[in-house]
């Protein structure tokens, strides 16, 4: 297959250049940013470091996000517990729940951004 892997992900917002400051301030994400290990940073990428992705259409009736969201973003983090005091300082609501954590698939909280859209922080567990 020549597909290497996701090139970007593009979503409607009511205020772009707000999102954009959000999600490059309090996540690292979007252009000029640069993951640890990925490399020089540029103006119009988001420098990430490889690893696993899952791509998964879900049930026009799923209630893991919103019903009236579209998508819900994913992240995967290096330190889940470091990133969530970070938010926390910052004042944005987390949400927690054991029951969604396990040794086979890692750690998870949520977030949402400023527009409401979904954002789940997912540790990996340590290989």
């Amino acid at each position: 297959m020549p597909v290497l892997g996701v090139g970007g992900i593009f979503f409607r917002a009511q205020d772009p250049d707000a999102l954009t400051v959000w999600y490059r301030d309090l996540l690292g994400v979007g252009a000029g940013c640069v993951a640890d290990g990925g490399g020089p940073p540029d103006e119009w990428s988001w420098q990430v470091t490889g690893g696993p992705l899952v791509f998964a259409p879900f049930g026009s009736t799923t209630d893991y996000w919103a019903s009236d969201k579209q998508f819900m973003i994913n992240l995967r983090v290096s330190d889940l517990d470091d990133l969530l005091v970070h938010l926390s300082d910052a004042g944005v609501a987390i949400i927690e729940d054991p029951e969604w954590n396990s040794p086979e698939t890692g750690r998870f909280a949520r977030v949402h951004d400023p527009e409401g859209n979904a954002i789940e922080l997912w540790e990996p567990p340590a290989s």
